[in-house]
């Protein structure tokens, strides 16, 4: 399948994909994932390897949307401003944290 990263095109095949990455230790996982077999690689290391090129140009974005037409699973990571809503259970700390008062929990 034709997919277009970095503004490049590049025919990928998930065979190709799996080939690629076959022996390849996957770096910790602190954002954007894919998973391939049953390992899970950031999705700029899938791009790396898969196309050669520097992880300065392309987004992990374009990998993921490649990816998952190619049948991978893809998962994203979450917001920050989720991550740090979730804990905050009281309601004057929120609004202080919306205003960008430092969070006390």
């Amino acid at each position: 399948m034709r997919c277009v990263i970095a503004r490049f095109p590049f025919e990928l095949t998930k065979d190709g994909v799996l080939e690629s990455m076959k022996g390849v230790k996957p770096e910790p996982v602190t954002g954007d994932s894919v998973v391939i077999g049953r390992r899970h690689y950031p999705a700029k290391q899938v791009g790396q390897v898969v196309t050669r090129q520097d992880r300065r140009d392309f987004s992990g974005g374009e990998v993921l949307r490649a990816m998952t037409r190619l049948g991978f699973t893809c998962r994203t990571a979450p917001e920050a401003a989720e991550v740090a809503e979730a804990r905050i259970a009281d309601p004057l700390q929120r609004a202080s944290a919306l205003l960008g008062a430092p969070m006390s929990i």
